[in-house]
């Protein structure tokens, strides 16, 4: 391996799958780039992060990952402009956030040094593998989890921080079905919902496929006490309007602060929309469908950006949802990607050159 000036230590792959890879037809997060990076944390202290081709890693069953679930990650991308410069979207919120995380799962805090000099080298390496084509982008996935070993339950002694690099095409889900869901609880008050701790998706996955089941694709969480109020939707922060005002729930224990979600709050406000940050409830959601005053319902998060959704279920009842012909979701959606892609000035310092 030979070092870079980043202190990043570096070991290239002898060919590359490049050649193998159809870039116009690509599914989300399942073709991976030639290369990851890999930290180690070991007596006390995160080493020199190595970037390797990308591989398997080979753990002993006594890891205690697999007893104790000590594992966290973050979701970004990657994109390209018409010049072929390479950018990235609030890097930082995404850092800290994993930081907040850590702490949560009693997982050692990262230096940001390591998770911002390790990913732009490694997006300096793979940079052939950000895709061009309209809406697509590399998928960049950012973990640690418990690598250290045994059956005591307590925090482990070494951790394992790596990112890996996804090449994806546009994520369109086209129109989503929900259920508002009564039974099953995504999080609650005092627990790790806010953190994006592996095992809060987990636990969404059972609730998800009875509704799926019923004809839904997907969840819409209330919360943990009362299931009166709406949280989240899916994997994704959701967003509500009634009339002309845009809300969505505060950030809480239960809650993710999601980098979409403060994004679309702030462009919603230079645009000029109300925005109310706030608890709604599932009464006042059901109401305004019924007389007519809701006219949108969007998860937002990384992959999809924005999500529209067109139908919610309550009660053995479905209520449908306008088409509007501009939307606030089509709205907000164009104006992040166009400064995601470095289509638009960015007012607001979020666009980061690689």
């Amino acid at each position: 391996m030979n070092s870079t000036a980043q202190k990043i230590l570096v070991e290239k792959a002898k060919t590359s799958k490049i050649n193998q890879v159809d870039f116009d037809n690509l599914s989300f997060g399942s073709v991976f780039s030639d290369h990851m990076l890999v930290c180690d944390y070991r007596n006390g202290a995160w080493e020199t992060p190595k970037i390797m081709p990308y591989q398997p890693i080979s753990l002993e069953p006594s890891a205690k990952i697999f007893h104790y679930g000590q594992s966290i990650f973050e979701g970004m991308k990657a994109y390209k402009d018409g010049n072929n410069d390479i950018f990235l979207f609030r890097p930082l919120d995404n850092f800290k956030r994993l930081n907040i995380s850590a702490k949560r799962m009693a997982i050692p805090e990262l230096p940001e040094a390591y998770f911002m000099e390790g990913l732009t080298t490694l997006l300096e390496l793979d940079k052939d593998w950000i895709p061009q084509t309209a809406g697509s982008s590399l998928y960049i996935r950012p973990f640690i989890f418990a690598s250290g070993k045994g059956f005591h339950a307590s925090p482990a002694d070494e951790y394992k921080f790596i990112i890996a690099t996804a090449p994806s095409g546009s994520y369109f889900a086209g129109k989503v079905q929900v259920l508002i869901e009564e039974t099953y609880s995504r999080s609650a008050n005092g627990g790790v919902g806010f953190a994006k701790a592996g095992g809060n998706y987990a636990g969404q996955f059972y609730p998800t496929q009875l509704a799926v089941k019923k004809g839904y694709n997907q969840v819409i969480w209330t919360d943990d006490n009362t299931h009166e109020y709406i949280e989240e939707a899916g994997a994704m922060n959701i967003f509500v309007r009634i009339g002309d005002t845009l809300m969505t729930g505060p950030t809480s224990d239960r809650i993710l602060d999601g980098i979409t979600r403060k994004s679309i709050l702030e462009i919603a406000k230079d645009e000029g929309i109300a925005t109310e940050v706030r608890k709604i409830t599932v009464t006042e959601v059901v109401e305004a469908a019924k007389n007519g005053t809701l006219k949108e319902m969007f998860g937002a998060g990384t992959a999809a950006v924005v999500s529209p959704i067109s139908t919610f279920g309550y009660r053995n009842t479905d209520y449908d949802l306008p088409e509007l012909s501009d939307s606030y979701a089509s709205r907000l959606k164009k104006r992040i990607t166009d400064i995601q892609y470095n289509r638009a000035e960015d007012p607001f310092g979020w666009r980061f050159k690689v």
